[in-house]
């Protein structure tokens, strides 16, 4: 099921590489961009992050936490995050459970590990989805959301 303005965020409960617990519930009272990416350490996806990274100063003066989210361990995530320098947090959702309830897992491929399919979720104080963007591609998505937003 693809969520859409105005219902709630489904609720999650994952950790990120460094350990550290994350719930939809516990970011209450915080705007929120929750970004799906397919896997760590691929041109698009380092990409993607990077301008994150790169506007994190921005996201944080509007008052949203950034938070990536894909299908890899917290090995890779930590590798991923220290080799491009990531100053947010990266999900692990190795079972897909958290793409599952977002609609973003990517349709299966023959010989390729089930992946998030890039999408876009901007979530706002009270749990409400703002924008959920599926399909999104990685060049130029990052400006495109910011300047919606006025970011």
């Amino acid at each position: 099921m693809k969520l859409e303005a105005g219902m709630d965020a489904p609720d999650f409960s994952t950790v990120d590489a460094d350990g550290h617990r994350w719930t939809m519930s516990g970011l209450r009272g915080q705007k929120v961009v929750l970004y799906f990416y397919p896997d760590d350490d691929t041109r698009g996806c380092t990409a993607q992050a990077c301008d994150f990274r790169d506007s994190q100063t921005e996201w944080k003066e509007a008052g949203y936490v950034v938070l990536g989210v894909s299908a890899q361990g917290a090995d890779s995530h930590r590798a991923f995050a220290q080799k491009n320098s990531l100053n947010f947090p990266l999900l692990i959702d190795e079972d897909l459970s958290l793409a599952d309830s977002y609609g973003a897992r990517a349709e299966p491929e023959d010989g390729i590990p089930p992946l998030s399919n890039r999408s876009t979720f901007v979530i706002d104080e009270d749990g409400k989805i703002v924008e959920a963007l599926y399909g999104v591609q990685w060049r130029g998505h990052i400006d495109q959301l910011r300047k919606k937003l006025s970011v």
